[in-house]
């Protein structure tokens, strides 16, 4: 088997490890206020930032009271907050991979722009420990709409920028990380990945065919 040309393989978690949850929760919400779609989205996603939240500068009780204030939705936070971790679900084939790529030697992590309800995926689903590390905005006081996050991961994980590959949904995201030498990929699917993936493990073949 040919070895990798990377050490590193770094993934978000809404949208590649796991389902989309914040969006796909926030619409439901919106559906069930008859509200809007993108105005509920753009609400929550302002709030996040101009608080704070995102990065751990305020609490989740502060974002869900804005939230509540500027949308008037009549429901109480529990609902809320339900309707959008239940929807971050992983997904089996990811956790299959990360396995795969374990057993061929390369170091993982996650790179989230997550809050503490990371934590809270983690208690329900325990996936840390497919990890070597674990990096949240939450916690690093730092997101990934700032391209010098990148800069702390290399260093964080004692790499190169040459020898990580980071995998995001959010093509701004992997815009910043190419900005930084970093490789990185656009998750638009299984396939896709596992065929962006083979060609920096070309052991990946294995994958591609049982997917």
């Amino acid at each position: 088997m040919a070895a990798c040309s990377i050490r590193w393989a770094v993934f978000d978690y809404g949208g590649v490890l796991a389902e989309e949850g914040f969006v796909a929760g926030l619409y439901s919400i919106a559906d069930k206020s008859d509200l809007e779609r993108d105005h509920v989205f753009r609400t929550a996603r302002e709030i996040i930032l101009a608080t704070g939240y995102l990065i751990g500068a305020t609490d989740e009780q502060t974002f869900w009271s804005e939230f509540i204030k500027e949308t008037g939705i009549q429901r109480s936070r529990q609902e809320l907050r339900n309707e959008i971790l239940s929807r971050f679900v992983l997904r089996p084939w990811m956790v299959e991979l990360v396995e795969g790529l374990q057993g061929m030697g390369l170091n993982l992590a996650v790179l989230s722009d997550q809050v503490n309800w990371l934590d809270e995926l983690e208690a329900r689903d325990d996936f840390f420990k497919y990890f070597d590390q674990v990096f949240n905005s939450y916690h690093l006081g730092k997101s990934k709409d700032d391209p010098t996050i990148f800069d702390d991961l290399v260093l964080r994980i004692n790499a190169r920028p040459e020898e990580v590959l980071f995998i995001d949904d959010h093509l701004p995201h992997v815009q910043r990380a190419l900005s930084r030498g970093v490789n990185a990929v656009l998750f638009t699917g299984q396939r896709e990945l596992l065929n962006d993936l083979s060609r920096y493990c070309p052991g990946m073949a294995k994958f591609t065919r049982n997917g």
